[in-house]
């Protein structure tokens, strides 16, 4: 089949605080250096360097008159997403931010630089390092959804005595936790907390859908302005997935992963695409084979679904604008939304493909890599083809596998048991199961046989980008706990003379089956231990991954996109 698999992967490749709140900070944090200890600015350049300068761009010629005028609305709607989740990122942020853009010094733009790239003054690459004075030496895990002096335990003993709706709404998405006037803990929702641009980003987002055509651009545009003054966003996640428009937007709070306390609290994220129409249509045949998927996933027949959610629409874009969560640190090269589980039981999950950055990605990152920590005999067997197909199978597996479950007789989810280490676990079930399928849908003749020879090493070389970016991050956590278990396992070796890695063909297969069985069984069983014994093992970087990393140098890590067209509020303010 190998004009399917050509058509598969020609579409794949490949995410108000004041000065009081940073007082706050300080008094419960050790800070980073004493007055007489600075942070030595000089490395600052060689960090920047790690993210190439790449310009991101999109054809817009295609669309009509109305939809281009819309797509400048939504343009600047999407630049409000970004304050927004500076202020979920850290309390102090907001007050950091206006003085390092007071500060006009060579070294001081270095500075207001790298913070803008990573949303804060922690390097995400670097563990979250501070590499700016006078902040906490470690990056609150509660970031700006709770209290600077809250406590897990103290946040437990309130909940506990909370009636099951508030304590829904105390563990949900769009809820911040603050303090009243007797200090206590309360709910504000985030359309209370965020009002000052969710507000205007409303009526941009009204006047866009105004000016479109599309019937379902429109409803999702007015059902997403409403959700930002409602705080309930069931109704305009529907209509995310019924959107069938030249413009793909994403906008809202989605992801988890800035709340490293729990994981409860969604960030603020934006994505203005524009719809590859053909390679998307394409693409949307692959889905036929998700429920076959589904039932021959190598865990217990009782943890799969017997039938998955109705509508699983994949779409291929090219960026415009990216903002919030979705601007911070390392792009975002695919997506599978949402994570209501109420939709994706009804609805199912989309998956969005970004093309152009992920091409970005794939050229100034990926194959300088595979030439360094590749053994010289499979390096011929990277693939452009492999990395792209790879990425739209990991979004894929992300609907598949435990979601609703069962703990002691009661109904939860996996999210909720995992708490705050569901995202790791959950990326790194997506990566492995990505690969299993694969591998399930070649051996049944589905995809060229062809993609055998180069998708584990792709993959391979592919680990060394990924966990560059860290591992504080879920996405980090999980390729490293890929990669060391099936180095444990034979699948990857090792060549010290050489200070190579190589895929062991006779071994992979079999690492891969055994690793999505783990993490998919103690998904369904939503062991809360099982998940923390398996990053505690596997989630590191070993001394020879570290030695790569040494020798890679000046490779960038990532891509740093310069959006065309748009006047962008980082770019202006550098």
């Amino acid at each position: 089949m190998r004009f399917w698999l050509t058509l598969l992967l020609l579409s794949i490749l490949v995410a108000a605080s004041g000065a009081s709140g940073f007082t706050n900070q300080t008094r419960t944090h050790s800070m980073s250096r004493s007055k007489s200890e600075k942070h030595d600015s000089s490395s600052l350049p060689a960090k920047i360097k790690r993210f190439a300068p790449t310009e991101v761009k999109a054809d817009t010629s295609h669309l009509t008159p109305g939809d281009r005028q819309a797509l400048a609305k939504i343009v600047e709607a999407a630049k409000l997403m970004d304050p927004v989740f500076l202020r979920q990122a850290w309390s102090g942020n907001a007050a950091l931010l206006k003085k390092l853009r007071a500060d006009s010094s060579p070294a001081g733009r270095e500075r207001l630089h790298y913070f803008l790239i990573n949303v804060g003054p922690w390097s995400r690459l670097d563990k979250n390092e501070p590499f700016i004075d006078g902040v906490p030496a470690e990056k609150p895990a509660h970031a700006g959804f709770y209290p600077d002096d809250m406590t897990k335990d103290e946040f437990n003993s309130w909940i506990a005595g909370l009636s099951e709706e508030d304590k829904k709404r105390a563990t949900g998405f769009f809820y911040v936790i603050r303090r009243d006037a007797n200090r206590k803990l309360k709910i504000v929702p985030y359309s209370e907390e965020y009002r000052e641009f969710l507000a205007p980003a409303a009526r941009l987002l009204n006047e866009a859908a105004a000016l479109t055509k599309n019937a379902t651009l429109k409803s999702f545009l007015t059902k997403r302005a409403a959700a930002f003054s409602s705080n309930d966003y069931y109704e305009s996640d529907v209509a995310w997935m019924d959107l069938d428009s030249p413009i793909e937007l994403t906008i809202g709070p989605y992801e988890t992963y800035e709340d490293e306390l729990f994981g409860y609290k969604a960030g603020f994220e934006v994505y203005v695409t524009l719809r590859d129409e053909a390679e998307s249509s394409k693409l949307a045949k692959f889905g036929a084979y998700l429920q076959e998927v589904e039932n021959n996933l190598p865990i217990d027949p009782k943890y799969r679904n017997s039938k998955l959610g109705a509508a699983s629409p994949i779409r291929v874009v090219d960026e415009v604008f990216a903002g919030g969560e979705g601007n911070a640190g390392v792009q975002t090269a695919a997506y599978n939304l949402p994570n209501d589980d109420r939709v994706i039981r009804e609805k199912g999950s989309k998956r969005v493909m970004l093309k152009n950055v992920q091409e970005a990605k794939f050229n100034k990152a990926l194959i300088p890599i595979s030439r360094v920590v590749l053994d010289k005999g499979q390096q011929a067997d990277i693939s452009f083809d492999a990395f792209f197909t790879h990425i739209l199978a990991h979004e894929l597996m992300h609907g598949l596998g435990p979601h609703g479950i069962k703990v002691g007789g009661r109904d939860t989810t996996v999210r909720q048991e995992l708490k705050d280490l569901y995202s790791a676990i959950e990326e790194a079930k997506a990566d492995v199961a990505g690969l299993f399928a694969l591998q399930y849908l070649i051996d049944k003749g589905a995809v060229d046989k062809k993609l055998e020879s180069s998708l584990y090493t792709t993959y391979l070389a592919s680990a060394f980008r990924s966990v560059r970016f860290g591992i504080t991050e879920a996405h980090g956590k999980a390729v490293a706990l890929l990669f060391n278990y099936v180095m444990d396992d034979g699948g990857f070796a090792y060549d010290e003379k050489t200070a190579t890695f190589r895929v062991v063909p006779s071994r992979i297969k079999e690492s891969v089956r055994k690793l999505t069985h783990d993490i998919m069984t103690l998904q369904a069983e939503g062991s809360y231990e099982k998940a923390r014994a398996m990053l505690a093992r596997w989630a590191e970087i070993r001394p020879a991954m570290k030695k790569a990393f040494d020798i890679l140098g000046s490779v960038p890590v990532d891509i740093e996109p310069v959006f065309t067209g748009s006047s962008v509020w980082r770019t202006s303010l550098r």
